[in-house]
């Protein structure tokens, strides 16, 4: 079991398979976005390796993120290979779902068990000035997709930004209504590449509320009030699904946190908005043992900090956000 100093039991690991994306988001990275070599990432062989090595460390959870999760070749092989490691009970995948038309299936099949997918805006214009390079109808037809296949509950991300999609925010909640979905709407969170943008254009959890409650009434507490995963939920009345709200910028969750990250070039980062990471690819490739290797890791996650400093101006500017994976 991986324990912090804090006491807290860390199991969910969030696994970047890549860096590449197939959008430029504006909130995520610039247009001209140079990406890792391929070589400076974990193989497939290494991915479940360590997927061995952190499920032999009490970790059940897993969530695959990218950059774009699903460019990653051989993406269908390593769900696979993931799914069917002892002690993992859990394997989900955050993605833009441009993809899914054709892999929601076949990954399902692999042993995929649920996506969250991310659609800031149901405006093609807007969506394009967004994302610079997306369509928002391949995206709708992914999330179609993965609910016909069976990757379900559906949770949509929206990441809501000054500016550009704030207005957005009724149209998107009002798809609960007809449909069995949770739409997240995600404060902006402060990354080099665009802190500028990500700290001057943040729209606020309370902000997004009021905006939904002004269209339709107060919302209703889900989930018994709890929190799932990273997300206060919530209910419009008489919905089929529900409206959460990730604020880890005016309400962090930091208390709750049971995560850690592997990013692509394999390096256990042990909060999204803390620098500090520890360097465990490097160790593997040149021979470590398992035991060095589950001693790293294991004093990596009990210096697991308490949160973020976003509070005190502490913003990680050693990655961009697609460096990371979410």
């Amino acid at each position: 079991m991986a324990i912090d100093r804090f006491g807290r039991n860390i199991h969910y690991l969030r696994i970047s398979l890549t860096d590449h994306c197939n959008l430029r988001c504006i909130y995520c990275m610039p247009e001209d976005m140079t990406f890792r070599p391929n070589a400076d990432l974990m193989q497939d062989d290494e991915i479940l390796a360590f997927t061995r090595l952190f499920a032999s460390l009490g970790f059940d959870k897993i969530r695959l993120t990218g950059g774009e999760p699903t460019v990653r070749a051989n993406i269908v092989d390593i769900i696979r290979g993931i799914s069917a490691t002892e002690g993992i009970r859990s394997v989900s995948m955050t993605t833009n779902g441009l993809l899914l038309k054709k892999l929601a299936q076949p990954l399902a099949d692999a042993g995929l068990q649920r996506v969250n997918i991310s659609i800031d805006t149901l405006d093609p214009a807007k969506f394009k000035r967004l994302t610079r390079w997306g369509k928002i109808d391949e995206v709708w037809e992914g999330i179609l997709a993965a609910e016909k296949a069976g990757l379900t509950p559906v949770k949509l991300n929206a990441v809501v930004v000054k500016g550009y999609n704030e207005e957005d925010v009724v149209d998107l909640a009002a798809l609960t209504i007809d449909h069995p979905w949770q739409m997240r709407f995600i404060e902006m969170m402060p990354f080099a590449g665009a802190t500028d943008l990500q700290v001057n254009q943040v729209i606020t959890m309370a902000q997004i509320q009021g905006s939904i409650e002004s269209e339709f009434g107060k919302l209703e507490p889900a989930n018994g009030g709890k929190l799932d995963g990273e997300a206060q939920v919530f209910h419009i009345h008489g919905a089929r699904g529900d409206v959460g709200f990730i604020s880890s910028v005016t309400h962090p969750f930091c208390s709750a946190c049971t995560r850690a990250r592997l990013t692509a070039d394999g390096k256990l980062r042990l909060c999204l908005l803390r620098e500090k990471e520890v360097d465990l690819l490097t160790p593997m490739r040149a021979g470590a043992t398992q035991e060095e290797l589950r001693r790293l890791l294991l004093d990596g996650v009990w210096e697991k900090p308490w949160g973020h400093g976003l509070a005190d101006g502490i913003i990680p500017l050693n990655r961009i956000m697609s460096e990371i994976g979410g």
